[in-house]
């Protein structure tokens, strides 16, 4: 299940990029930007301030599901929802304010038009990123897009949360050029009650890829009151440094850019509504990674 498929980033890896994000993800981090990947089915996003007052069309297509409560409201029975609403609701709504996300993966499709910036990637060292969601919970379609990729000729990366069976990723690490692996904490009690994961799955993967020789860069996502402290980023750090041997670090700051996403599916938010805000932070971040023989990078 494909979500996106985004031309021209320059953020997810070197020089010019495709990123195809895939649907799916083990996690469930309170401060998810992409809350709409973490399904691996379709999701319904509803947009109010887009909706037509007075029009019916969604209601009149799904009436077991969508309900008009007055010009401006409608109710979601997001649950109600069967494969073939989802087909009949893509596209139909005239001003985007309901809107499926999610559709099956066409792998000739995506890589056609991944292709067509070819020239760019070569001028510049850019390429195909898989995104997500959690790539790898997709794990036939990532490794044969990435064959594809480098088949083609063209640089290979992928964006992971690495909370996933080895087995999983495996597959496609000889089509890999690049891993940007986030690593959000190395405790595991911290990061099972922010995530409702295993820290020690992903710290366990990240010592497997670096025994199997992938390059890889660490994505530090900053959360306040989760790793957005000393000890923390000093724990995260050593580990990157010593037991993984990365050469190169991001600090990610959090932001609240996602926020509406949760709106849109109508889903609690429960991290906090501020970004983070402290310079000196971040100072202590770069330096104690320097420090520890890393190159660190801050990203906004």
């Amino acid at each position: 299940m494909l979500f996106n498929l985004q031309r021209y980033s320059t953020h997810d890896g070197p020089g010019i990029r495709s990123v195809v994000f895939l649907k799916g993800c083990s996690l469930g981090c309170r401060w998810c930007q992409n809350p709409e990947s973490r399904s691996r089915l379709k999701d319904l996003l509803f947009d109010d301030r887009l909706c037509l007052a007075g029009c019916n069309l969604c209601s009149e297509r799904c009436p077991h599901a969508i309900t008009r409560i007055d010009d401006s409201t409608l109710k979601l029975q997001r649950a109600l929802l069967t494969d073939a609403d989802y087909d009949s609701l893509t596209g139909y709504c005239p001003t985007g304010a309901l809107s499926v996300c999610g559709t099956a993966i066409d792998i000739d499709s995506v890589m056609a038009e991944v292709m067509r910036d070819k020239p760019y990637y070569l001028r510049t060292g850019g390429g195909l990123t898989l995104s997500g969601g959690e790539p790898f919970m997709q794990p036939e379609i990532a490794a044969e897009l990435l064959k594809r990729g480098r088949e083609a000729g063209i640089h290979t990366a992928v964006e992971s949360c690495l909370h996933t069976p080895w087995s999983y990723i495996e597959p496609s690490l000889p089509w890999l050029d690049l891993m940007l692996a986030d690593l959000k904490h190395v405790d595991d009690a911290r990061f099972k009650e922010w995530t409702d994961g295993s820290a020690k799955r992903v710290m366990d993967n990240f010592r497997r890829l670096a025994a199997a020789g992938t390059q890889i860069t660490i994505r530090v996502p900053l959360i306040p009151a989760f790793n957005a402290d000393r000890t923390s980023i000093r724990g995260i750090v050593d580990f990157a440094a010593d037991e993984v041997g990365v050469k190169e670090i991001h600090f990610l700051p959090y932001h609240t850019l996602g926020i509406n996403k949760y709106n849109l599916l109508d889903a609690p938010y429960y991290a906090s509504r501020t970004p983070l805000d402290d310079p000196e932070l971040l100072a202590y971040a770069e330096d104690y990674a320097s420090s520890k023989g890393l190159t660190a990078i801050l990203r906004g």
